[in-house]
């Protein structure tokens, strides 16, 4: 028998010293093994003193690594212990042992880690199904709170950061997060960018975007590092900068607008020509609005207070007084609606084309564009087609935003597709200044970066030919 609990103790605690298994009990679910220490005594963890005096003794019954899916837990008899030393505040304490136990710990060590290690590869619900099936069923948050307990990581002194904002309340309150670019380890350092740099002199590149008080810190706190702009920074402020551009010959946008031909002008109707309102008759939200500002001002005109006004009408007072003020029935309109963006604005030049070629069943032009990619409703194409059939002037597509006409500068002439290559195309005839803006954002990313192999005469002459 002792042979036999000698080699219990052999397979379930190897490396755990003074370990003596009295006891095995295994079901279908759980295994409950009694243990004890077998030490003489153990040190006082106030003063240090070695003791023992055994003042008493308990049952603990923290729970173990599991074996083969089923629970292990042991019956663990402990004992309390008197300390001698008569300046130490403990009178009595328990005694853990190495590697197996720890105050007021309701798992094994080894159980600890293995959840730890579980929790870091899978947090929360994941690792508690995890956990769960390996036979140590514990809850999310004990997950998480067993991989946050674990001690912080040495990380080694950064040779490469990346240093950028963050927004806690946007144009209010930001801070700085700093990141190792080679480790892709982050933090948010407490002091200022010159005090953090100043304590890590190990640095040697720091990657900034171009505000000046990045700069102004990069050279206070790390003198001997180099300074450069990293790859998002310099692509997003080429951005800009290509939108702004091609926002200041907008006109020029207006060559992908297919022109209609000339038809004869009709007589405006009288109370078109008399509101100037761009806002569709017929539109529900802009005959509602035309019948209450006329409903208000009759009310007014005929000697009503707002207040009656607001009584009888049941509106509040500020919806009153917004139309009352409004001298034109087209005043309380916003105009957002113009100026929104559809997702039939892509479609609506192919829509023009087969419209001026005489096809103007919007069934049939909707079945049309569905294969080329539109992702819209039958209605919304129904609803273009019909403006154009009820408009006294023929509607067209609007040109494209500056934003879209710079994304197609901006991308790779591969990625584009078919109709957009051609649109670009276009304007980069109609336009010198947008010809050679896209000119020149293909060669600085292209050519003038390809490496080493291109040297610096060709990078000149590249740039200047696109210019």
């Amino acid at each position: 028998m002792n042979e036999i609990l000698l080699r219990l103790e052999e397979l379930l605690f190897p490396s755990i010293a003074d370990v003596a298994v009295l006891s095995v009990d295994a079901n279908i679910a759980i295994v409950r093994v009694d243990v004890r220490c077998t030490a003489a005594g153990a040190s006082c963890p106030g003063c240090g003193a070695w003791s023992a005096q055994v003042h008493g003794s308990y049952l603990r019954f923290p729970a173990d690594v599991p074996s083969s899916g089923r629970s292990v837990v042991l019956r663990l008899r402990v004992r309390r212990f008197a300390c001698r030393t008569a300046e130490c505040r403990r009178r009595t304490f328990v005694e853990q042992i190495p590697g197996l136990t720890r105050r007021h710990g309701q798992r094994t060590e080894r159980l600890r880690s293995t959840l730890a290690a579980i929790g870091l590869a899978l947090a929360g619900r994941a690792g508690a199904r995890l956990a769960d099936i390996v036979g140590a069923p514990v809850s999310r948050s004990t997950v998480l709170r067993l991989v946050d307990a674990l001690p912080e990581p040495e990380v080694p002194a950064p040779r490469v950061v990346g240093v950028d904002e963050y927004a806690t309340r946007k144009g209010r309150h930001y801070g700085t997060v700093l990141v190792d670019v080679e480790t892709r380890a982050a933090s948010r350092p407490a002091a200022s960018l010159a005090a953090w740099l100043a304590q890590r002199p190990g640095i040697e590149v720091v990657c900034r975007d171009r505000a000046p008080f990045f700069a102004e810190g990069a050279t206070t706190g790390a003198p001997q590092a180099v300074q450069d702009a990293d790859r998002w920074h310099l692509w997003h402020n080429l951005s800009e900068a290509a939108e702004r551009s091609i926002a200041q010959h907008r006109r020029c946008l207006r060559v992908l607008v297919p022109e209609t031909p000339e038809t004869p002008e009709k007589e405006p109707d009288p109370a078109e020509e008399s509101s100037g309102s761009p806002w569709p008759t017929g539109h529900r939200f802009a005959d509602r609005t035309r019948t209450m500002h006329a409903t208000i001002h009759a009310l007014v005109e005929a000697g009503h207070s707002r207040r009656a006004i607001q009584r009888q009408l049941g509106m509040t007072s500020r919806t009153v007084k917004r139309y009352a003020d409004a001298a034109k029935s087209e005043d309380p309109f916003t105009g957002q609606w113009q100026t929104r963006t559809s997702v039939l604005d892509k479609y609506k030049p192919y829509l023009d084309d087969r419209w001026n070629e005489g096809r103007t069943n919007a069934w049939k032009l909707w079945e049309e564009i569905v294969p080329l990619g539109y992702q819209g409703s039958y209605q919304r194409v129904r609803a273009y087609l019909r403006q154009k059939r009820t408009s006294p002037r023929p509607v067209t597509a609007r040109p494209p935003s500056p934003r879209a006409v710079a994304g197609w500068v901006l991308r790779r002439p591969e990625n584009l597709s078919e109709a957009e290559h051609l649109h670009l195309k276009n304007v980069r005839a109609n336009c010198p200044e947008i010809d050679a803006l896209t000119g020149h954002v293909r060669c600085s990313s292209a050519k003038c970066s390809a490496g080493p192999a291109s040297n610096s005469s060709e990078k000149e002459s590249c740039c200047r030919n696109s210019w």
